[in-house]
């Protein structure tokens, strides 16, 4: 299945929503007496405005976010509202600092989350998505205080075919990220995953304890760690954005992983979290299967969104 088709298949909650209040967003008519714009167009209505507003609040696109694509809707004559729409979403997304290239490695990216997003699976599909670009993966399991957690990631970096490094259930998570990292280089990886216990950033000592891990690998691997991805649950949208405010602050969060896409209406979340923080969406999950995972492409993501030939 092709980029877009995937993008479109795993937003159809969020885009069909958005359409169908779109709908009542009523188009421009040349009988009123609304101010026209030198290109010929008159202004929009003030309650197609305000549908719109409710479509993409609706979508979780969130408010900061919503009143700025508002506005730019207003002041823009070119297109249909959904085009006009796309393109201000487009922009935003722009404006996000770019995912970290692989540079040197091994490349050591850090997991984060609590608990319930999704943060095992996204290391098991992001690992097989490195090894079928034709990187070779080495993934850590420092989530050393739930045997069920390794168990799992055990079961998918087998199905992804990399290596695993792992330890005993209660020891220093620190100390297995060491031991993965010096592994890593020994064998040539070009990229370590390391997945890390989730957390709530309010626990003061787990905060510490990543920190550390931070700490450890920096020492082993200059530059390192190069990524720290957040993974958030995109069903439950406006406060996935509260969490990434947290994580951004308290764990140098530059990355963040959207799962479960396909299973909500609130997919405009990812254009809050890119407006309010300027935080990359670099992949989407959007489905159960290992090849369900995607490196995110905003264009791809306005298109499925916005575009008219559904």
């Amino acid at each position: 299945m092709a980029l877009f088709d995937r993008f479109r298949a795993g937003l159809a909650r969020t885009a069909k929503q958005i359409r169908d209040r779109l709908a009542d967003a009523a188009p421009p008519s040349l009988s009123t007496n609304r101010p026209f714009s030198p290109g010929g167009r008159p202004a929009l209505a003030l309650d197609t405005l305000e549908a719109v507003e409710e479509a993409l609040v609706a979508a979780d696109v969130g408010l900061p976010a919503t009143e700025r694509i508002v506005e730019a809707v207003g002041q823009d004559r070119v297109g249909s509202i959904s085009a006009r729409v796309g393109r201000e979403v487009r922009r935003i997304l722009s404006e996000t600092a770019a995912p970290q290239p692989i540079v040197s490695t091994p490349h050591v990216i850090l997991i984060v989350g609590v608990n319930g997003t999704g943060k095992t699976t996204t290391v098991g599909k992001l690992a097989n998505l490195y090894r079928t670009a034709g990187r070779s993966v080495l993934v850590c399991a420092a989530d050393t205080f739930r045997a069920a957690a390794v168990e799992q990631l055990a079961v998918w970096t087998e199905r992804a075919g990399v290596d695993l490094v792992r330890a005993k259930t209660g020891s220093d998570p620190a100390a297995i990220t060491f031991d993965a990292v010096t592994a890593a280089k020994a064998r040539g990886r070009d990229v370590v995953l390391v997945d890390t216990a989730g957390r709530l950033h309010t626990r003061a000592n787990l905060m510490a304890e990543l920190d550390k891990i931070r700490r450890v690998v920096s020492r082993e691997v200059p530059g390192a760690p190069h990524e720290v991805l957040l993974v958030l649950d995109a069903t439950v949208g406006q406060n996935g954005l509260v969490q990434a405010r947290e994580f951004q602050q308290a764990s140098g969060a530059n990355g963040i992983v959207l799962t479960k896409l396909d299973g909500t209406a609130k997919g405009g979340v990812v254009v809050a979290i890119a407006h309010d923080l300027k935080l990359p969406i670099c992949y989407i999950g959007v489905g159960e299967g290992i090849d369900d995972f995607l490196p995110f492409d905003a264009g791809a993501y306005v298109n499925a969104l916005f575009s008219e030939t559904q």
